[in-house]
């Protein structure tokens, strides 16, 4: 699968309170499981809450699969932008 980085603009995700951000995860990982079920292949990694706005990790075969999350979760995927290469501090040794 391809990784892929989303950007999600949300008004006042940032000031949301965590049950609020719990019900956003339930519902996202909601949806995930029923297009799970029918044989698509997407994961959500993880997220970070900046601002007015959610940068997600997903992997997925493909982007479409990004848009079809994001369209019966009811969360905007405002940029999504595939991953070419992943580098952490580690990279300076090797």
């Amino acid at each position: 699968m391809r990784r892929f980085m989303i950007e999600r603009d949300i008004p006042e995700i940032g000031s949301a309170e965590r049950d609020q951000l719990r019900a956003a995860a339930q519902q996202s990982n909601g949806v995930l499981s029923a297009m799970q079920g029918e044989g698509k292949h997407i994961q959500w990694e993880h997220s970070y809450v900046a601002g007015n706005k959610t940068f997600c990790v997903y992997v997925a075969d493909d982007a479409a699969l990004i848009d079809e999350h994001a369209e019966r979760s009811g969360f905007p995927a405002s940029i999504v932008t595939e991953v070419g290469k992943m580098i952490d501090p580690t990279t300076a040794n090797a």
